[in-house]
């Protein structure tokens, strides 16, 4: 019989589930640890053991590769001889009218190179940095600044063994060049890529850093298409993989091993490693190492035209829906674009139906072509698109496709006071036969704000030829009263010609 101390309540009843529960799991606790103890001994050895995660790594691909990366050592002799230079043997500061300046120009100073019968002087250099091989008899991928003015080229395979080497071709527009080892056979060798690499890729980078032998590096790719002014045909990947000097010419892989660029330059204030690095692409590398190869120098497409990069503004002033393509300043003459019938003014927005972006962009795609290749530039004349088919040449070994990066009659002298402009016939001042001169420009003027400087011609405004300031006057009043919010001039500067957009209205 229970006692009314002995009822249970409601607190104690929930204190006693609560104590069944935690005895429940106790009880599990107790009986797991016992089947951890007395149960099955290899599967208790199993799970003692530590377990290996499963970690991305590279090792396998970089076992695979690096023996077909090598370092490149190279000497250069450069001989300093009599005349070289006007003050070699001279004493520092020492002027013409020194009464002392024909002694020291006939003997020289003691202890250095000089006098009539010094004989030349040889200056040895060494440099050194990394490559590739491209096929089993012995072609090597490195930069053209690796071996430049080599006398001397070695390399070196990831074993230690030393071969000689020489030099096929360089290519010193886009910084590449091919070496042939000429003893030994059979080395191992990787691939350039098939497919386009993209931003966020993995990247690794293999080499000689400063001299230290094969090294490995990982990141990704941070940026394509990056101009850092090496050339006119730069186009190179942005990589964040620690690169450093001697990995010049060395490849950048991606994951399965293949060859996505070859490591160039870096951007670093002190010449180590911050992080970012660029590789030529190993689209441009394949085209550039193939023509290397037959003909021992890189053949190009000649268009033939000086082109500039089309601004939102010069956009508006023409009619395009925004700034694409390549503005054509001037065509050579007798250039391939010239007979094809394209002139100045002229923007090129495409090539065989591929979208020409900017005027780097054309150089790249028009270089790409062999010469003699028949090709369709799209072009936009007048508000209107028109398609002409030109004849590539082949591109002359001192010229190439020019961007530049910049952003008459007998009439009196004119000022355009809204424009900070003065203007003058080009005959009244012998500056040519038709345009205008600027002969003085106000510094805070629309004009000097758009890049005009004084001793400018303005050959062209609003597409029609210029012959004195009058007609520069009548072009703008008639672009205001059109309603356009700009006007494109035509400019020679020096013997340059670009076009710029001048913004309208007070």
């Amino acid at each position: 019989m229970l006692r009314t101390s002995d009822k249970p309540t409601k607190s104690r009843v929930k204190a006693l589930m609560l104590g069944s529960v935690f005895a429940l799991a106790l009880g599990g606790i107790v009986a797991g640890e016992t089947s951890l103890i007395f149960g099955n001994t290899a599967q208790a050895q199993n799970l003692s053991q530590p377990q290996t995660p499963a970690v991305f790594s590279f090792a396998d691909m970089v076992q695979r590769v690096q023996p077909a990366v090598v370092s490149i050592r190279v000497k250069t002799d450069e001989t300093v001889g009599q005349g070289d230079s006007a003050n070699d043997g001279l004493p520092p500061g020492l002027t013409p009218d020194s009464p002392f300046y024909d002694f020291f120009k006939r003997f020289g100073m003691p202890g250095m190179p000089g006098g009539r019968d010094r004989s030349p002087q040889h200056r040895y250099g060494l440099a050194q940095g990394s490559g590739f091989f491209i096929s089993a008899d012995g072609y090597v991928v490195t930069n053209n600044h690796v071996v430049e003015n080599a006398t001397d080229v070695k390399v070196v395979t990831d074993n230690g063994t030393e071969h000689d080497a020489k030099v096929i071709g360089t290519d010193p527009k886009t910084d590449l060049a091919l070496v042939k080892v000429t003893d030994g056979k059979d080395f191992p060798h990787v691939s350039f890529a098939a497919n386009e690499s993209r931003v966020g890729d993995w990247v690794v980078a293999v080499g000689n850093p400063f001299g230290l032998g094969g090294t490995v590096t990982a990141g990704i790719i941070s940026a394509r298409g990056r101009d850092i002014g090496a050339g006119p045909y730069d186009d190179f990947l942005q990589i964040d993989a620690p690169i450093n000097k001697g990995n010049s010419g060395g490849p950048a892989f991606n994951a399965g091993g293949e060859v996505i660029g070859v490591n160039t330059a870096i951007y670093s204030p002190s010449g180590g490693s911050v992080g970012i690095g660029f590789a030529i692409p190993a689209r441009t590398a394949q085209q550039v190492v193939a023509s290397l190869m037959d003909h021992g120098k890189v053949v190009r497409g000649w268009l033939g035209v000086q082109i500039q990069p089309v601004t939102d503004e010069i956009a508006s002033s023409i009619g395009l829906d925004k700034a694409r393509g390549a503005l054509v300043t001037e065509p050579q003459t007798d250039s391939p674009a010239s007979k094809a019938g394209i002139k100045a003014g002229d923007t090129i927005l495409s090539v065989n139906g591929q979208p020409v972006d900017d005027a780097k962009d054309l150089a790249r795609k028009i270089a790409a072509f062999p010469p003699k290749t028949v090709v369709d530039v799209t072009l936009w004349r007048d508000g209107k698109e028109e398609t002409v088919k030109v004849d590539l040449g082949e591109l002359p070994n001192e010229q190439v496709a020019t961007s530049q990066q910049s952003g008459g009659g007998s009439d009196e002298h004119t000022s355009l006071d809204d424009y900070g402009l003065t203007l003058a016939p080009a005959d009244a001042v012998g500056a040519g036969d038709s345009g205008a001169v600027i002969t003085d420009l106000d510094p805070s003027g629309k004009g000097s704000e758009r890049g005009l400087r004084q001793g400018d011609i303005i050959l062209q405004a609003g597409g029609q030829t210029i012959e004195g300031p009058k007609d520069v006057s009548k072009a703008i009043s008639g672009a205001e009263k059109a309603g356009k919010k700009a006007i494109l001039l035509r400019v020679k500067s020096g013997d340059s010609v670009r076009f710029l957009a001048l913004p309208l209205g007070k």
